[in-house]
């Protein structure tokens, strides 16, 4: 049996050490935070602190602000938990219910504050670029131990999930400035 850093089985990690375990690709990390119901607040955590740092890291780049970021992975976080969930069980036969999908996948995130280095010119894109690689492993990571099912159905999952978001993101936005472009037209 594991025994996790407080020391005896069934000690919980503290949220930053759950953090560096996700981030490390603890398996046990993602199985303790799928058990743990309550560590769906802790997974929301990590998301928000994410985005601050990759909003602070993009600064001067063209961001949306941290307010606008926060609610963007908000909003991220839920769709593709949602959709590895019913990719996952519906397709793929995995056994999960919503909340270990958002605690691991929140927690799958946690790569994400290095993002703040993003301030550094020139290198701070290389270490963005770096960082979201080493976040879709650990999403994959999170997906499969969620889900218990290997890793071949992870990845897949996560790409069909990332897929629909591509393609709902792309009609949504051709919609978007589709009627932009009308009102635009139809007022000056």
């Amino acid at each position: 049996m594991e025994v996790p850093a407080g020391g005896f089985p069934g000690a919980h990690r503290s949220l930053i050490q759950r953090m560096i375990g996700a981030a490390m690709l603890d398996v046990s990390v993602y199985e303790e935070v799928e058990a743990d119901r309550s560590a769906t607040g802790q997974a929301a955590i990590v998301v928000a602190i994410v985005a601050v740092c990759a909003a602070i890291g993009s600064w001067g780049h063209g961001n949306s602000g941290i307010i606008g970021a926060v609610i963007g992975a908000f909003l991220g976080w839920l769709l593709m938990s949602a959709l590895t969930y019913f990719i996952g069980t519906k397709l793929f036969g995995g056994t999960a219910d919503m909340g270990e999908m958002l605690r691991t996948l929140g927690f799958a995130q946690s790569p994400g504050v290095i993002a703040v280095l993003g301030l550094i010119p020139i290198l701070g894109r290389v270490v963005v670029f770096a960082v979201a690689i080493w976040q879709l492993v650990t999403a994959v990571v999170a997906i499969r131990q969620a889900l218990d099912f290997d890793t071949m159905k992870a990845v897949a999952t996560g790409f069909i999930a990332w897929l629909v978001v591509v393609v709902v993101t792309m009609v949504v936005m051709g919609m978007l400035l589709g009627t932009g472009m009308a009102l635009r037209a139809a007022t000056g």
